[in-house]
This record gives C-alpha cells, structure tokens and sequence, in this order.
C-alpha cells in the first residue's frame, strides 16, 4: 500500500476540511517563521529558529490531538459535556484570583510542576458549545418551555461568558453569538432569544460598573479606549496603521515570504495582525485565498449539519466552526480597521501554545462528526 493510501484509509471524515487544515498549518510554519523575526530579536537574542520549532512542535502535538479526537465517536463529547463545563467554571474563577498576567490582561493559569501555563477560556468554550449543544437536543420535545428547556441552556452561557469578559471580552461575545445561533438553529422561541440577549447586557452593565470600582479586575477602561479610538480615529490608531501600511505594500501579489517590513514595527505581528503581513507577503491574492479557506471549512460543516440525521453532531459541528471562523474573521476585520481591536488569533496560522492545541481539538470534534455521519 503506498503512503498516500495508507494516510487515506487512516483519517476518516470529511477530506476537504482535513486538505484545508494540512494546508493552514503548513502556511503557518511559513508566517510564523517570518513575523517572529523581531520577537526572537528582542526576547531570544535573535534566534529565530526557536519560535518556527516551537510552532512545529505545537502542529505536531496539534495534529496529534486533532487525529486521536476524531477516533472518539461524538456521542462521548455528549456524555463528557456537563463534566467538562461543570470543570470549567472553578478554572475560570481561578484565573480571575490568580492568574498569570500579560499585556494588562489575567488569561492565563499556570499548571502546577511542569510550568505550562494556558488560556481557560479556550477550554471553556469548547466545554460549553457541547453543552448547549447536549442541552438543546435533549430538549427538543419541550424546546419552547422556560423552566425545562430555556434556564438550564441560558445559565451556564451567562455564567461562562460573565467570568471569561472581565479579561477577555471578545472572546466571551464570540462564545455568546455562538451560542445565541445555535438556539436558533435549535428552534428555541425567538423570545427567549431575545431575554437572553437582555440578560447578556445586563451582565455587560454589571461588568462596567465592576470595571469602575476595581479597575485591575476588569478592563472596561480598555474597552472603551478601544471602542473610543475607532470611532474618533479614522486611522485607527498606530497599530492600524502599520497594518494598513503592511497591506498597502503587499498590492495584489504580495512582496514574497519573508520580505515582511511592517513585522518589525507591529507589536503582535505574529499574533492579533498576522493577516496583515500575511497580505504583505503573500498579497491580496494569498489574502483571499486565506479568507477562501475558512470560509470553506464552514460551508464543508454546514454540509455535515445537512446531512446529519441526529441533532446533537449537528449542533456541535455548527458551533464548534462558528467559533473559529468568527474568530478568524475577527482576527482579518482587525486589519483592515473594520472592528476595534479584538486580540483574536487567525486559528492554526497564528504563532500558538495550549490555544492551538485546543483549536485541533475542536477540529478533531468536528472531523469525528464527519466520520460517524458518513459511516451511519
């Protein structure tokens, strides 16, 4: 049997969505490679090579992952969910007590012995879509009822999302959104929709007035610097100027692999405006082709929801890529100075640690719901 057989009859699932991520991460090792230049520069006494082995390492242990998740079939992502988020919660209340802080923001939590350190939002937000996800389905025949159906799915959200703004708060909006489609989806009654979204700014109320009385704990300061500074600053700010800079220099077919110059003036190139030098050296042409993808990834899983003849793989799926693509999109709309700045990363392609890790898991979710839609 050759090779390619061989890797054929191992990866089950849908093809296409294993082609575009192999392809993401291969471009990954490419960019990251080259936006990390001052990184290393002014943090590794300019060993570049250390970041590009760290993210080969990372896509390593990652497709790893990402193979052994898509081995589980979906059912157990179900009867794992309440366990996972009910986890979940007593982590991010830690990270608000005692978490690591970078950049201004608590996100990170240390894990005693071996150092590592990752973000618990990324876990959490993995263990609420399947929660919601199980919720939704297991109520499907009383979907419309408030006590039954709508408390248990709306209080876990609020929860999740109220411990995760306080330092993150577009990544709670992302999970937030998400969650809000998939009621839909789900057939929960527009009015409950609705509450949920005024319980969902009432929290956000709640937040700003906890940001104004302990101001190291939450960061509505920054929120409304951010939200201040797009729409006074036609420019965007510094940031956004050198990204509009960046992209402005790419043109249409961009100025090669590492021939980046806005890398070395962009604080987070390798991470919040990674598209941007993306663009720089791959052009508008690679830009496309790098919004292209991910947008195939979704439609490829909006196909799975299609085809699925259970709701729970379905509703998973659909949450799970509504993440990462939303992200992704925020990540390329930062760029271009469409929203205020975010902090998302561009999945797979940004320069990552445990959140890379756990983007191939929920890519693992999705590919075992591919594989067990196909084979029943």
């Amino acid at each position: 049997m050759s090779i390619a057989n061989r890797i054929s009859a191992e990866l089950k699932g849908d093809r296409v969505i294993w082609a575009i991520v192999s392809v993401l991460m291969m471009l990954s090792i490419l960019v990251v490679y080259s936006s990390t230049s001052m990184l290393a520069f002014r943090e590794r006494g300019g060993n570049t090579e250390f970041y590009l082995l760290k993210q080969v390492i990372m896509l390593i242990l990652g497709a790893v992952i990402m193979y052994a998740a898509h081995l589980i079939h979906y059912r157990r992502f179900s009867l794992w969910s309440p366990y996972l988020l009910a986890a979940s919660i007593p982590l991010l209340m830690l990270t608000l007590a005692i978490g690591n802080e970078v950049n201004g923001a608590t996100r990170w939590i240390e894990i005693p012995i071996i150092g590592l350190t990752f973000q618990t939002s990324d876990f959490a937000k993995i263990a609420l879509i399947a929660y919601v996800a199980r919720s939704i389905t297991a109520k499907q025949d009383f979907i419309e009822d408030f006590q039954s159906a709508f408390l248990p799915i709306i209080v876990p959200i609020v929860i999740v999302c109220f411990l995760i703004a306080p330092s993150n708060l577009s990544t709670a909006l992302v999970i937030f959104a998400t969650c809000m489609v998939m009621m839909f989806v789900g057939r929960v009654a527009m009015k409950y929709i609705f509450l949920l979204m005024f319980c969902g700014l009432v929290a956000f109320a709640a937040l700003i007035v906890i940001g104004n009385a302990f101001p190291t704990k939450v960061r509505s300061h920054t929120w409304t610097e951010r939200a201040r500074s797009f729409i006074e600053d036609e420019d965007g700010g510094d940031q956004t100027k050198l990204a509009k800079m960046a992209i402005a220099r790419g043109n249409m077919l961009g100025n090669g692999p590492g021939n980046s110059i806005q890398k070395n003036f962009l604080p987070s190139a390798f991470a919040d405006y990674i598209y941007a030098i993306i663009i720089e050296e791959y052009g508008l042409v690679g830009g496309f082709i790098v919004m292209a993808l991910y947008m195939l990834l979704f439609f490829r899983v909006v196909r799975l929801v299609t085809k699925s003849p259970k709701t729970f793989p379905a509703m998973l799926a659909i949450g799970l890529i509504l993440i990462l693509v939303v992200e992704a999109l925020a990540n390329m709309a930062v760029s271009v100075h469409l929203v205020p700045v975010t902090g998302q990363p561009l999945p797979l392609l940004s320069l990552g640690g445990t959140s890379l890790l756990f983007t191939c898991v929920a890519f693992g979710m999705i590919l075992s719901v591919s594989k067990f839609i196909e084979t029943e």
